[in-house]
């Protein structure tokens, strides 16, 4: 599985002129599931997500995980997830002018993989909000920093 992770000051999605998820403060994830990728991957890559250090404290070093963002005391400092599904990270630009998507996960399954990150993203962190997967979605952000990270999971690892 692949994510693009911002950390935001905010950020939300739309399907035409209707905002489905909204986040202030914390991180914006743009969540792709590849061919063969498993459920065990989406919770070593939420694991990983949850535990990493990109909020600042006090002495402006990244020192501080999603998780801790509730417990710091600052109105501002939410530590929201908006999840939103994105096959076309999966692309394959090698060749070509054209993306391939043929290592994208078949719907139904990046439907089930995203599902299921998205479960146990509420279950194990609480605030999550999502796009619709497999809609044409508006997103909007507010990038903090910028900081902008990719994490990937391969089977095995």
């Amino acid at each position: 599985m692949k994510a693009v992770v911002q950390r935001v000051r905010q950020a939300q999605v739309s399907v035409g002129q209707q905002c489905v998820g909204q986040i202030g403060a914390g991180l914006l994830v743009l969540l792709c599931a590849e061919r063969g990728d498993t459920p065990a991957q989406a919770d070593q890559l939420l694991t990983k997500l949850l535990k990493l250090r990109i909020f600042s404290d006090a002495a402006g070093k990244m020192n501080h995980s999603v998780q801790d963002m509730d417990g710091l005391g600052r109105p501002e400092s939410l530590g929201a997830l908006l999840v939103v599904s994105q096959f076309t990270l999966a692309a394959d630009t090698q060749r070509g002018n054209r993306p391939s998507f043929t290592r994208a996960a078949l719907p139904e399954e990046g439907q089930r993989l995203y599902a299921h990150f998205v479960a146990q993203a509420r279950r194990l962190h609480g605030p999550v909000q999502t796009g619709v997967f497999g809609a044409d979605m508006q997103v909007s952000l507010i990038n903090d920093g910028p900081v902008t990270l990719i994490l990937e999971t391969r089977p095995g690892h």
